[in-house]
């Protein structure tokens, strides 16, 4: 596992971005881990988090494109970090953008905001976790509307590892059924094998008894 992700794994852990305990995810499953973005506060933690996605987005789609598109609310700062990071980074300059939750009718009208989206763009969507695929049903069709754009992938912070709405992974039917690459910083597996009975920081994050109740996760709403 490249060191990036071991540290990336470690900075959600420290920003308590990475829980472990009961939940349920916005598609309804209770689950003993969740990722929640919101917990990156400061502009050291954004600043590192967009440099870990820079990192991940260059591995994958290299930085031919244009713009970075962050659905509205957590894909905003994401977007901004990000694309900061990729002019630092890499010098190359790339437009961010997100839309509004409702739709603006005076002043700077529209659902967008940040750049405009233009024909021939070149667009990777930038999001924190996809559990069942559902935001992307929303996310595409906003894009699609502002001309004839290329959808080249979508980037997430974690990759949960388990079923969409069918038999594949969230990130597999994503990319059967628009036809666009995903990737992700790290996988709930690079995740497991980093902290799996290892101490950090004076204790251990995944003992045996978390270990098993995510096995039995995996279990249900696994990939089979």
């Amino acid at each position: 596992m490249e060191q990036y992700k071991q540290e990336f794994i470690e900075f959600m852990v420290d920003c308590e971005v990475l829980k472990f305990g009961d939940f349920v995810t916005k598609s309804g499953r209770k689950t003993p881990f969740f990722v929640n973005t919101g917990f990156y506060r400061t502009g050291t933690q954004l600043r590192k988090l967009g440099g870990y996605y820079a990192k991940a987005i260059n591995e994958k789609y290299g930085t031919d494109f244009d713009v970075l598109f962050g659905p509205a609310y957590k894909g905003i700062p994401l977007s901004v970090a990000t694309s900061m990071a990729m002019s630092e980074m890499y010098g190359k300059e790339i437009k961010y953008c997100s839309n509004r939750k409702e739709v603006k009718d005076h002043g700077d009208k529209g659902i967008l905001l940040g750049s405009p989206i233009q024909d021939n763009d070149r667009v990777v969507v930038i999001e924190d976790v996809t559990t069942a695929g559902t935001s992307m049903q929303e996310t595409l069709p906003i894009i699609k509307a502002q001309g004839n754009v290329d959808i080249l992938g979508l980037v997430v912070s974690v990759d949960r590892m388990e079923r969409g709405q069918g038999t594949k992974s969230a990130l597999n039917e994503i990319e059967e059924k628009y036809q666009i690459k995903t990737t992700a910083i790290v996988t709930m597996e690079e995740v497991i094998e980093h902290l799996y009975n290892r101490e950090y920081k004076g204790k251990i994050i995944i003992d045996d008894t978390l270990k098993a109740a995510i096995d039995s996760y995996y279990e249900q709403y696994g990939v089979k």
